[in-house]
């Protein structure tokens, strides 16, 4: 006999044939794509409204082009998502950041302590800043942006780690809140 599978959230979860046309298609893609529905995108489609405005911010900070690579944009995520004590985002954009550093270990060190981790000291200079931002935002002064002028960051750098800081302190906070539960498949991605 094998045990049941525990919810992926504490609220409601739609079928996927109950959700609205546009969000059915975004999460068919993603599936399409992944070869699996990742538990955040079936979890905060029990609200449309808001499942519409959470990505449209999501991919204007982690899809656009810029100075941070993409694998940057996710160690910031991974790094801070762990301050926040959020197992959901740390497993999944741990997943993300190990295929897109090409790097089987570098999400378990970021998450673990990034002050250790093999990265770059512009990096780190990127990660002390949005530690800052997630833990202190209101203590963020010029010192912070003259440290990361002296790693070749621009204020515009700035906005981006500090937005998706930001962005995923509130998906965060509702990750832990809904009890979201990372697929098992975000385990073994990269590694």
């Amino acid at each position: 006999m094998t045990a049941a599978m525990p919810p992926i959230s504490r609220f409601p979860v739609p079928e996927l044939s109950d959700v609205p046309e546009d969000i059915r298609q975004r999460i068919l893609a993603v599936q399409e794509k992944s070869g699996f529905v990742p538990n955040v995108f079936l979890v905060l489609a029990h609200r449309p409204d808001e499942f519409r405005a959470f990505f449209a911010y999501h991919d204007a900070l982690m899809d656009k082009p810029g100075a941070l690579t993409k694998a940057e944009r996710e160690m910031i995520v991974v790094a801070t998502s762990n301050a926040n004590q959020c197992q959901y985002c740390v497993v999944a954009h741990g997943a993300i950041l190990r295929i897109r550093a090409k790097n089987p270990q570098i999400a378990d060190q970021v998450a673990i302590n990034y002050r250790k981790a093999d990265i770059t000291p512009r990096q780190k200079a990127m990660l002390d800043f949005a530690m800052k931002v997630s833990a202190q935002a209101y203590a963020v002064g010029d010192a912070d942006f003259a440290t990361l002028r002296e790693h070749g960051f621009t204020e515009e750098d700035a906005w981006d780690i500090a937005g998706i800081t930001a962005f995923f302190g509130l998906s965060n906070r509702m990750a832990n809140v809904t009890a979201m539960r990372p697929n098992a498949e975000f385990y073994t991605l990269g590694r």
